[in-house]
C-alpha cells in the first residue's frame, strides 16, 4: 500500500498486494545495515583475547555462514507467502498458540530496542561532549528513541531507506578504522596474542550462532517486500555475513588492542575508539547504525503486537513500544547482562523457529495461505499439540545445556536440529496413523 498520502506508514498484515520494494541490492544493504551495529562489534569483542584471532574469525565464519541459514528460510518463507513472521507462526502452532511467540518477541524486541536505545545516547552524548562540553546521557537516549519511533512510523519503506544508509556509511567506517588503526598501531600483532582460554570455542561458537538466531523474527517481516526468492537467500545471507565478519571482526581487532596496549576492555565503544583518535567520527557513525536498527526492533514488534491484536493501527503500538524503549534504556547495568541476554533469545526461538521451517518446507506447505492463515484465521485450531509438544522438548534441552550443564561445543545447533527432527519424525507417524485408520 502507497504511503505518501500520508506522515505514517500503513503498513498491515495483509499479504495480499505486498510491496516488493526490495531487490537485491536493497536486501543486501538492509541485513548488512542491521547487522554491523555496535552490539555485533560488543560480540566480537568478547571473542578476543579469550580465543586467538584466527581462531575467533574462523568462528565467526563458520557460525555466522551456518547461523543465518534458519534466518534465511524463514525470510524465503515471508517471501514466498507474502506474511510476516508471526502470522506464519499461526500456521505452526494455531490460532492461539501462535500468540506466545508473538508476546516473546515483543518483549524481546522492546529487550534489544532498551541496549540499542542506550547504546545510541551514549554516542550522541559522546559526539555532543566533545564539541560543547555538555554531557546528558539520558537525554540524549530519549532524543535517539524519539528519531527511531519517527523513522518507524513511516513504516517498511522509511526503513529499507534508511539501512542503505546506514550499509554505506558502516562500509565507510570500516575503511577508516582499519587505516587509522593500520596508521598508529601494529596490526599484524595481534595474530601472534596468545588465547587466554577462560571462553570456550564451543561457547563462543553458540553465541555467534545466537546472534543469528536473534534477528530470526525479524526474517519475514522485511524480506515478505523482496521482489524474488533469489533476492531473498542470496541477499540476506551475503549480506549478514558479511556484516558479520566486518563487524565481529572490528571487535576482535579492537579489544585485542586494547589488551595489548593495556588500555581496558569497555562496553562503550566510543571511549575506545577515541583512544585511537577519532572518537567523534566513529561516535556519529556508531550513533546512526545503532539507530536504524532499533528502528528495525521496533518495527516488528509493532508487527508482533498488530498480530495478537488484528485491529490496532501500525502506529498507535509503534509509539507506545517507543516509549517503553526508553524508559527500559535506563535500567543501570543493563549492558552488563548482553551475553546472557542473546543466549536467552536463542532457548526461547531456536526450538520455536526449527518447527516453523519443518512443518513448511517438509510437512504441510499448503495451510501457509493468507485465506488460512490471516482471512480465515478464526477457523484455524487452537494449538497444535504436537508443535507444542516438541517446543517445550526444545526449550528445556535448551535450558539444560545452556544453563545446568553446558555443552562444550554450544546448544544453539543441537537444539535446532534434535527440535526439527522430532517434530518431523512425529508428524509423519502421526500421518500415518490417520491414513490407517481411514
Amino acid at each position: 500500500m502507497s504511503q505518501s498520502s500520508s506522515p505514517f506508514g500503513q503498513d498491515t498484515l495483509a499479504a495480499d498486494n505486498v510491496e516488493r520494494s526490495l531487490g537485491m541490492p536493497g536486501t543486501f544493504a538492509l541485513w548488512l545495515g542491521a547487522n554491523v551495529v555496535v552490539t555485533t562489534i560488543l560480540t566480537g569483542m568478547l571473542l578476543v583475547p579469550d580465543l586467538s584471532f584466527q581462531h575467533a574469525m574462523l568462528l565467526v565464519l563458520i557460525g555466522s555462514a551456518v547461523g543465518i541459514i534458519p534466518l534465511v528460510l524463514i525470510g524465503l518463507m515471508g517471501q514466498q507467502t507474502g506474511m510476516t513472521t508471526m502470522v506464519l507462526a499461526r500456521g505452526t502452532f494455531g490460532r492461539l498458540g501462535a500468540m506466545f511467540p508473538a508476546w516473546v518477541n515483543l518483549f524481546a524486541l522492546i529487550a534489544w530496542s532498551w541496549i540499542q536505545a542506550l547504546l545510541a545516547g551514549m554516542s550522541l552524548d559522546y559526539a555532543v561532549s566533545s564539541l560543547t562540553g555538555y554531557s546528558n546521557v539520558a537525554l540524549f537516549t530519549v532524543l535517539c528513541e524519539a528519531l527511531v519511533v519517527m523513522i518507524t512510523l513511516r513504516g517498511h519503506l522509511g526503513i529499507e531507506k534508511a539501512e542503505k544508509l546506514a550499509a554505506v556509511l558502516m562500509l565507510l567506517l570500516s575503511g577508516v578504522v582499519v587505516f587509522a588503526l593500520a596508521r598508529n598501531y601494529d596490526l599484524p600483532s595481534i595474530t601472534d596474542m596468545e588465547a587466554t582460554g577462560a571462553l570456550g570455542a564451543g561457547v563462543a561458537f553458540d553465541i555467534i550462532i545466537a546472534t543469528a538466531f536473534s534477528w530470526i523474527p525479524l526474517a519475514a517481516d522485511y524480506n515478505r517486500h523482496c521482489r524474488s526468492p533469489k533476492a531473498a537467500v542470496i541477499g540476506t545471507w551475503a549480506g549478514y555475513v558479511t556484516a558479520t565478519l566486518i563487524a565481529m571482526g572490528l571487535g576482535a581487532t579492537v579489544s585485542a588492542l586494547s589488551v595489548s596496549i593495556g588500555f581496558p576492555q569497555t562496553y562503550d565503544p566510543t571511549q575506545l575508539l577515541s583512544s585511537f583518535g577519532f572518537g567523534l567520527p566513529a561516535a556519529l557513525v556508531i550513533f546512526f547504525s545503532v539507530l536504524t536498527t532499533n528502528v528495525m526492533c521496533v518495527y516488528s514488534a509493532t508487527l508482533s503486537y498488530m498480530s495478537v491484536r488484528t485491529q490496532s493501527p501500525f502506529w498507535k503500538p509503534a509509539l507506545i513500544i517507543g516509549v517503553i524503549s526508553v524508559l527500559g534504556s535506563l535500567i543501570p547495568g543493563i549492558l552488563d547482562q548482553f551475553q546472557t541476554f542473546l543466549l536467552i533469545i536463542g532457548s526461547v526461538f531456536i526450538p520455536a523457529f526449527s518447527l516453523m521451517i519443518v512443518d513448511y518446507f517438509l510437512v504441510d506447505r499448503d495451510r501457509y495461505t493468507p485465506k488460512h492463515l490471516i482471512t480465515d484465521a478464526a477457523t484455524l485450531p487452537a494449538i497444535n499439540p504436537q508443535a507444542l509438544g516438541c517446543y517445550v522438548v526444545g526449550a528445556v534441552l535448551a535450558y539444560y545445556w545452556n544453563w545446568v550443564a553446558p555443552l562444550s561445543f554450544g546448544a544453539s545447533l543441537p537444539v535446532f536440529v534434535l527440535t526439527g527432527t522430532l517434530y518431523f519424525v512425529i508428524s509423519k507417524l502421526s500421518r500415518r496413523q490417520q491414513k490407517a485408520r481411514a
